[in-house]
């Protein structure tokens, strides 16, 4: 957050390469794409740029659309843009740029996004989950949290925040039955399915499977639907042989993504998810967790998934939790809830 507000307001050129959205959206006001075997600098920031591609992407598969409607289309999309510009902290150059760019500059891109898709088996009831007085303590005697109760309701996307990452995944490791609280209790109610992404998924890829066989471990289907999934992950022919103890942490992601889509769950769990992915791949997965009907625990270091996924903030301190209703961006600023944080780690 403090590197955002510094280059957003420097005078100086800056060059930045980063994965993080919101980053890249607060600091940039223009975008070097290299694509199509060429490097194009176009005005506006990640967002601007990703947005605009797929509108083009979309005018491109509807060949009917004549050539003055898809003008049209897209001078609406950058007059709309500049107007949320306009609105933002870093109006003045961002501004201009758009002012300037030229509908030609919108082209689609050659890019491609995972199909990540999670889908419900089972409608799920009133009753999610419930924790009671849970506390967690480190190999090392911290204490990671403690006093933490909260009932999570049906179809809340909630946020875990903590000073200390171990604390999230501490909870995480509990609620998943792989770990043992050092008090309290937690209660799943009777029609929820869970699939768990891990922090740490050393684990899953110490073997000399491949992929396919890799993936059949976890659900039921044939070799024809394993490399289905497999290829909705963007692993083509030849990858899917592939032994997975080879994998890249990238690819490994993508697995134990594949992974989780098999188990048609109504309540994901991530740790940390963004981990090792790619631009592409974090910006599917994101569209993805917006529309899911379930419920979702997760934690995450990346501000765009947060601010987008996330409908209730829960942040484990050592002496209880603050729960709040509310969008990331009024949580992190508001001036009630840094007081309340300092007295609930004063002991930390």
């Amino acid at each position: 957050m403090w590197l955002e507000e510094y280059l957003s307001n420097i005078e100086q050129t800056v060059l930045v390469v980063s994965h993080d959205r919101h980053f890249l959206d607060a600091v940039s006001t223009q975008t070097v794409d290299i694509d199509f075997g060429k490097v194009t600098v176009f005005s506006g920031n990640y967002s601007f740029w990703y947005q605009s591609s797929q509108l083009a992407l979309r005018q491109a598969q509807n060949q009917r659309q004549k050539a003055e409607e898809k003008r049209k289309e897209l001078e609406e999309f950058i007059r709309r843009f500049s107007a949320n510009v306009a609105k933002s902290k870093q109006t003045t150059s961002r501004k201009k740029m758009l002012d300037k760019l030229n509908v030609e500059e919108i082209r689609p891109s050659s890019r491609k996004y995972p199909g990540i898709i999670f889908q419900m088996e089972r409608e799920p009831g009133t009753q999610i989950l419930e924790v009671s007085d849970l506390k967690a303590v480190d190999a090392d005697g911290t204490v990671l949290f403690d006093h933490v109760n909260f009932t999570i309701e049906k179809g809340q996307k909630t946020v875990f925040l903590s000073h200390n990452p171990k604390a999230m995944t501490a909870l995480f490791e509990i609620i998943n039955g792989n770990r043992q609280a050092d008090a309290g209790e937690y209660k799943w109610g009777v029609t929820i399915t869970t699939a768990y992404l891990p922090l740490d998924n050393t684990e899953f890829f110490k073997s000399e499977l491949n992929l396919v066989d890799w993936l059949s471990q976890f659900g039921k289907g044939n070799e024809v639907q394993m490399k289905s999934f497999l290829g909705r992950m963007l692993f083509k022919d030849e990858d899917v042989q592939k032994k997975v103890n080879v994998l890249s942490g990238g690819e490994k992601m993508r697995c134990m993504i594949a992974r989780m889509q098999l188990k048609n769950a109504n309540c994901l769990i991530l740790d940390t998810p963004t981990n090792h992915l790619d631009l592409e791949s974090i910006q599917a997965f994101n569209n993805n967790l917006v529309n899911f009907k379930g419920n979702i625990l997760f934690a995450s270091h990346d501000h765009e998934f947060i601010q987008t996924v996330a409908d209730r903030i829960i942040e484990l301190t050592p002496n209880g939790t603050i729960d709040k209703l509310m969008e990331y961006d009024q949580y992190i600023y508001d001036e009630a809830i840094k007081e309340q944080k300092e007295k609930m780690y004063a002991s930390d």
